[in-house]
């Protein structure tokens, strides 16, 4: 009996040390090693386009998230053409000369999606002469209502603030109301590398009653104005596959997954907690990115693109909640703030992802590099540039 006590007391007592010895602290993972996304703004030279290998290749966990931007502009030169072949000659031609003139709201001459999105207006109304340079075109040719018109772009200009900020609406405004008063009826068009400074034409206060105008981003209002006769057409670039896109890679990531099954987990299959994002979305390996498609948007189909639609392809789940920083580079960037962002806050809880949101200015890399701090309490990160030449400022703030 005393050798059964003593053997209890012996258990207990060893039972009471292993539970009181220390636990394993877990292995602190070095922010050079977190995964780091990059969207909206691929990493690349301003000036060639040529896509910044030594920032998607940073670490094995680096990605890019994006649409397909030469294949949007396809589609955005499609939307106008396939317009205007069923229109009325003598309602587009307003001046009777036998010629379509428009003009055309750049975004950033830098910037990979805006050179995309010229390139394919042009190259569908056959003004394209080898160049995204705002100066650098030719006399086109394009079928209104079945007869051939030529096509002429009055004048394409950046739209650049008074701060120093792309794409922007209030430039667009001015400029409209400038070409209005300077080209008057030679105006039978207006085409916009986005929604933005689309709408910000049809602002200006002389802008040409019925001129038909197309953007591109599928913004809420641009598609209202769809509907209300306003917009003639944008381009969706599926902003919610784009963002629940940049949010599932880094969940991947962040579940340890390797190989294909980051860019498929989620995407062409379903992952481990049964999500799968609805459109398509392509992975080319050597950008290491993932692309969303795009489709048009006119009057036969802007009801289904109106705000409030969300995939119904990605539900709650009980993923281990992870912290990741995101970097916006302009907190005025009507696609930015109005469509990807709230779209990033519906899907990031689902997946158990804890954002935390820093904007920039739209003009300084340092207006978003000086708030992207903190970073050993991030899990992960995502990034949007100012500038698709600044990746190296943000990986340099990763090497410890």
């Amino acid at each position: 009996m005393k050798k059964l006590i003593l053997a209890s007391l012996f258990a207990v007592t060893a039972m009471s040390m292993l539970s009181a010895a220390p636990k394993a602290k877990a292995k602190k993972v070095l922010n050079k090693d977190k995964p780091l996304v990059f969207f909206n703004r691929q990493p690349s030279d301003p000036t060639t386009g040529a896509i910044d290998t030594s920032a998607i290749k940073w670490n094995d966990k680096t990605y890019y998230v994006g649409f397909d931007a030469a294949g949007g502009g396809a589609v955005q030169g499609k939307l106008i053409t396939d317009f205007l072949a069923s229109a009325d000659p003598a309602k587009i031609d307003r001046n009777g000369d036998g010629t379509i003139g428009y003009v055309l709201c750049i975004g950033d001459v830098g910037h990979n999606d805006s050179k995309a999105r010229t390139e394919g207006i042009r190259k569908a109304l056959g003004t394209w002469n080898g160049s995204t340079d705002p100066t650098v075109k030719k006399e086109g040719s394009v079928t209104v209502g079945g007869k051939k018109f030529k096509v002429v772009e009055l004048e394409g200009k950046a739209m650049t603030g008074t701060d120093g900020s792309t794409w922007n609406a209030n430039a667009a405004t001015e400029a409209m109301g400038g070409w209005a008063t300077k080209f008057g009826k030679a105006i039978d068009m207006v085409v916009s590398n986005n929604d933005g400074m689309a709408m910000g034409c049809l602002q200006a206060s002389n802008y040409p009653a019925g001129v038909p105008i197309f953007g591109y981003d599928a913004n809420a209002d641009a598609v209202e104005a769809i509907g209300a006769g306003k917009l003639f057409g944008t381009v969706s670039q599926n902003v919610d596959a784009q963002a629940a896109g940049t949010l599932q890679v880094i969940r991947n990531l962040l579940d340890g997954l390797t190989g294909a099954d980051v860019y498929t987990k989620g995407f062409s299959v379903p992952d481990q907690y049964g999500n799968k994002i609805t459109p398509e979305v392509q992975y080319k390996a050597d950008q290491r990115g993932l692309f969303a498609l795009n489709g048009p948007v006119d009057p036969s189909n802007w009801k289904s693109y109106t705000e409030g639609n969300r995939d119904a392809g990605i539900k709650q789940t009980k993923a281990e909640k992870k912290k990741v920083l995101l970097t916006i580079y302009n907190s005025a960037d009507n696609f930015l703030s109005s469509s990807y962002l709230p779209a990033l806050r519906y899907y990031a809880p689902l997946m158990g992802i804890d954002l935390t949101v820093v904007q920039g200015d739209g003009q300084s890399e340092a207006s978003c590099l000086d708030k992207f701090t903190n970073l050993k309490n991030f899990d992960a990160f995502a990034v949007n540039m100012v500038k698709t030449n600044s990746a190296a400022d943000y990986t340099d703030k990763l090497k410890y």
